[in-house]
């Protein structure tokens, strides 16, 4: 199989929902309209960490997760990005929704929280995994701060991941990390990583985008730069398949010494 991935990077309008709601419509068709079977959204994308205002916000994800449906029966494609998820005990998870030609198919609770800004005091962390059965074949989730955790990543590798998609808000000036850690995940694990982050002034910080589609021996076939903008990129299931028989690392692997 064959198809062609897409990164949707934006200005995340802190705390303006139907803001951000109004720009993935136009955002999601466009990328519909470039062959996209999969789009990817950034981390919070619908509220951005608007901390004084994220439980009232939170109580509309429902309402707005079912309109991400539609969309993703509308245009046929598979639709990834996190948003506030009311935890009932004052604080949110961080959620990603995998939706798949307009119904959930699976649910990831961001794991590792930015203690660094406080997200822990905010947000509840998640406590499984996710490897989600899609009809392009099986993705693995992970959401931002995840990202310099390789265990995770590599757990999902191990379970049949054929790609690993990445929300984010993650922050000049952490912009060569970002690159290096995205690049590592995909030649570690010989997939593919679909990665979307914010860009623009956002609150108090400032985000570089470089959203990038990478492929599994870790070139880089599509980098949004630091505008707003949508990327594509074709992602080959039997090309993936072909690395991985020239350079057999999974075979090699001796994980009773580690």
């Amino acid at each position: 199989m064959s198809f062609t991935a897409a990164a949707i990077q934006f200005t995340v309008s802190q705390g303006d929902l139907d803001a951000n709601l109004d720009y993935v419509r136009g955002a999601v068709a466009r990328v519909a309209e470039q062959g996209a079977r999969l789009a990817v959204l950034p981390e919070m994308w619908s509220t951005g960490f608007a901390y004084k205002t994220l439980n009232e916000l939170a109580e509309r994800t429902a309402s707005v997760t079912d309109e991400l449906c539609e969309l993703s029966a509308r245009h046929k494609l598979v639709l990834i990005g996190s948003q506030p998820e009311p935890a009932g005990d004052g604080r949110v998870f961080n959620t990603v929704h995998v939706i798949d030609n307009g119904q959930v198919v699976a649910r990831y609770r961001k794991l590792h929280l930015f203690s660094l800004l406080g997200e822990d005091k905010a947000f509840k962390g998640g406590d499984s995994w996710c490897l989600a059965e899609t009809s392009l074949g099986k993705i693995g989730i992970i959401i931002c701060y995840d990202l310099r955790f390789p265990e995770l990543s590599r757990r999902l590798a191990l379970e049949g991941a054929r790609v690993i998609c990445v929300p984010a808000q993650w922050p000049k000036p952490r912009q060569e990390h970002w690159r290096t850690l995205l690049r590592a995940r995909a030649i570690e694990n010989q997939l593919y990583v679909v990665s979307c982050n914010a860009c623009g002034i956002i609150g108090k910080l400032d985000f570089f985008g470089m959203s990038m589609v990478i492929d599994p021996k870790g070139e880089v076939l599509a980098d949004a730069g630091e505008q707003p903008g949508e990327i594509t990129a074709p992602l080959d299931w039997q090309a993936m398949d072909d690395w991985r028989e020239q350079i057999p690392c999974f075979d090699d692997r001796r994980p009773s010494c580690y």
